[in-house]
């Protein structure tokens, strides 16, 4: 018998559908990946289910995005050398187009981390600068709460042979369906009802930090000296999230992490990962930053420091933060006992930050604020949003409030208070 099932697939799309996106009666769905310029041919039995279950919900119209990695491969070992700043804005318009129609976004999954390992790391950073560019608005409008979307995994063929590189190919592929069916509360036997209980949880955490109000985070591991400060009006989101036109809806599945908006010029220390990070189709490992005054001022890996620097000196503000998040390290994710080399999934094993954008929802007032205005405000703005992972069982956090006061938030990677 094929893994997944039919039954699992077309379970983990009605929890997409009717959780995740909560998609309403006469939406449109776009379903596509924004990593690889579309989604990937291996993924299309899921594709199939999520639009079955699309438009059982009510769904106007679905339409997908196709695309394949190694096509973006060839282009940047083949193409010509000064061919990297053109680009096709026909994908774009049709992302956008969601926005005029109040549709919803679907975004799944299914990189080869390593795929750019050993590529020039000029002309990759090229390509996903000019590509960072065209979807900025875009990106914008998804910080706005303007739509429902949400980013979800399916197993492939590359990807499984990443994580589980000392099992036969099709065994790989079978392991990794079963990791994403159960960190994503599939194969329970009601995943609604357990993702119910489970947004409840996270709520509860992110009242908690709401009514505190830190003025300032501080983190310690080894490696790790970070004070990262927190702008007045600050918001902790958790699971869920409401669109303008209050459609409630889960951008991620996974997701265990409650996050903000840092100040972004209140960083300060250092940091080291905790985890590889796979950006751009590449992977970076035992990687270090250095903030002074919101920016960072020293950034070093031991493998693909080239590609690291190139994230931070994406534009201004990709040498800052625009989130922080809180994961336990009892995670169901960490507790897997390995990586997934995605930032979709490691972000939810392990307390992480983000450089880059700022997502607007994570302010009060904050959400028809210009850039200038969110900036004054304390807000960063990039092109780039890139988590990477930092907490572990050895990490302590402290909230310090607004009077001075330090109080335990995390203790040896778990939750200091109760709720």
């Amino acid at each position: 018998m094929s893994f997944p099932s039919q039954e699992s697939l077309q379970k983990y799309a009605e929890l997409i559908v009717r959780v995740g996106l909560n998609l309403q009666e006469g939406q449109r769905l776009l379903i596509n990946n924004l990593t690889t310029r579309g989604v990937l041919l291996h993924v299309a039995p899921l594709v199939r289910e999520v639009a079955k279950a699309a438009y059982k919900a009510g769904a106007r119209y679905v339409d997908v995005l196709w695309g394949d990695e190694e096509l973006l491969k060839a282009r940047v070992q083949m193409a010509p050398r000064d061919s990297f700043d053109e680009f096709s804005d026909w994908q774009v318009k049709a992302a956008m187009d969601l926005f005029e129609q109040d549709g919803a976004s679907l975004t799944i999954r299914s990189n080869n981390p390593s795929l750019m390992d050993g590529e020039n790391p000029d002309i990759v950073g090229q390509v996903q600068k000019v590509y960072l560019e065209r979807y900025e608005k875009f990106r914008n409008l998804i910080g706005q709460n303007k739509i429902n979307w949400l980013v979800i995994a399916a197993a492939g063929p590359a990807w499984a042979a990443r994580v589980f590189p000392n099992l036969e190919p099709a065994e790989a592929e079978k392991r990794l369906w079963e990791a994403i069916l159960s960190i994503t509360r599939v194969d329970q036997p009601d995943p609604v009802a357990a993702w119910e209980k489970h947004v409840k949880d996270l709520q509860k955490r992110s009242e908690y930090l709401n009514a505190k109000q830190y003025a300032a985070l501080h983190y310690k591991a080894p490696g790790t000296d970070l004070t990262v400060g927190l702008p007045q009006g600050h918001i902790w989101n958790s699971a869920g999230t409401t669109t303008e036109t209050g459609i409630f809806y889960i951008a991620n599945m996974p997701t265990e992490e409650v996050f903000t908006m840092p100040h972004k010029d209140q960083i300060n220390g250092h940091v080291s990962a905790s985890m590889p990070l796979s950006y751009s189709n590449t992977l970076m490992e035992d990687f270090a930053l250095t903030f002074e005054n919101g920016h960072v001022v020293k950034a070093t890996a031991k493998k693909n420091e080239a590609t690291l620097q190139k994230l931070v000196e994406a534009d201004e503000g990709s040498s800052s933060l625009g989130e922080v998040a809180l994961v336990p390290h009892s995670s169901p994710i960490a507790q897997r006992g390995h990586l997934f080399y995605d930032p979709l999934i490691d972000e939810n094993a392990a307390s992480h930050l983000a450089l880059g954008y700022a997502l607007k929802f994570t302010l009060e007032n904050a959400l028809n604020l210009s850039d200038e205005e969110l900036k004054a405000r304390g807000g960063n703005v990039s092109m780039v949003h890139v988590d990477f992972m930092i907490g572990s069982g050895q990490m302590d956090i402290d909230g310090t409030t607004a009077d001075g006061t330090v109080e335990p938030v995390m203790r040896q990677g778990e939750w200091a208070f109760d709720v």
